[in-house]
């Protein structure tokens, strides 16, 4: 008994460090929202011009920046792709993967459809302060409620989301 309270509490202090080391990270590493951003009008792949601020009126918004040449994306981008099919509200922002078409066929063969919007130059990518691929970024209402950078599990999107939803 006594050997299993000591495990108990070295398992305690690995999570509280663990969730210690990943808050200061993400506050680190958190993306800058530009002013007026979520009014900024922002054209898909498909030629749909839309806004963060519209997109995110109904529910929470996860803007999804990512690269085709990003090792850690290849794991996450299926989830993010997995999110948007089953109804969740997603935007992903290609950063410096190549023109549009470019970007177009890499989705393609890899067997992903989610709304993409391509930043071939950084632009969009420069003016959120992105340092990071991957970054999560969380939208509610036309504000910032969360950001997080690197892997994260479907489940840790979905989770994100609905905290985010929640009305306090």
């Amino acid at each position: 008994m006594v050997r299993l309270k000591r495990w108990a509490r070295e398992i305690l202090l690995l999570l509280l460090i663990t969730g210690g080391i990943v808050w200061l990270m993400d506050t680190l590493r958190a993306p800058q929202a530009p002013d007026a951003f979520a009014l900024q009008q922002l054209v898909t792949l498909d030629g749909s011009a839309v806004s963060l601020a519209q997109l995110s009126q109904q529910r929470p918004l996860l803007v999804y920046f990512w690269a085709s040449w990003c090792g850690v994306c290849r794991y996450t981008t299926p989830s993010v792709a997995k999110l948007s099919a089953l109804g969740g509200n997603v935007l992903s922002v290609a950063l410096r993967s190549g023109d549009d078409a470019q970007v177009a066929g890499w989705l393609a063969s890899k067997r992903v459809s989610m709304p993409v919007v391509n930043d071939p130059g950084g632009t969009l990518a420069a003016r959120w302060q992105i340092g990071v691929t991957p970054t999560f970024v969380i939208i509610d209402k036309g504000r910032v409620v969360h950001g997080t950078t690197g892997w994260t599990s479907y489940w840790g999107m979905k989770l994100r989301l609905w905290w985010a939803g929640l009305d306090y």
